[in-house]
């Protein structure tokens, strides 16, 4: 019996997608985040941060869809190693944002070989033209993806 979800033309590129964001953390895991000695979540707050700039812990957790306490003992073990700190935000006393220390900004550039290998794997296969375009289409569903709210 065939799958109605996959076999719908309209449903079938986002389940494409959703595989394709899960399959993508085993080489992530396996080739950057385990030989930088950082977990996943770790990595993921190194990438953000050193990509987007200063966050909220609230801001993070809602950026990468991960539980909150997840991503609050993630920062505590970065801070305790040197790779974030608070900003001050004296004048808000809600919002407590974090940053990349210098040593977490280098640690954020020195990714970039192990990235290029799992990028160099992941799109092996594909010409730099089908590369820039794939870069371009998933940049326009990050872009939408960021007006979702839900109800």
């Amino acid at each position: 019996m065939a799958d109605p979800i996959s076999n719908n033309a309209a449903i079938a590129p986002l389940i494409s997608l959703l595989k394709a964001a899960t399959r993508i953390g085993g080489p992530m895991r396996d080739g950057v985040a385990e030989p930088e000695q950082l977990s996943v979540t770790e990595l993921r707050i190194l990438l953000a941060l050193g990509g987007e700039g200063a966050m909220a812990g609230h801001e993070m957790a809602e950026y990468m869809a991960i539980q909150p306490m997840n991503i609050s003992r993630a920062l505590a073990r970065m801070a305790e190693t040197g790779l974030v700190e608070a900003e001050d935000n004296s004048g808000n006393r809600r919002r407590k944002p974090y940053r990349l220390t210098a040593e977490g900004q280098a640690r954020f550039e020195g990714l970039e070989a192990r990235m290029r290998t799992v990028a160099d794997f992941t799109f092996s296969g594909m010409s730099a033209g089908e590369r820039a375009l794939a870069g371009q289409l998933l940049d326009r569903i990050d872009q939408t993806l960021t007006g979702w709210s839900e109800g």
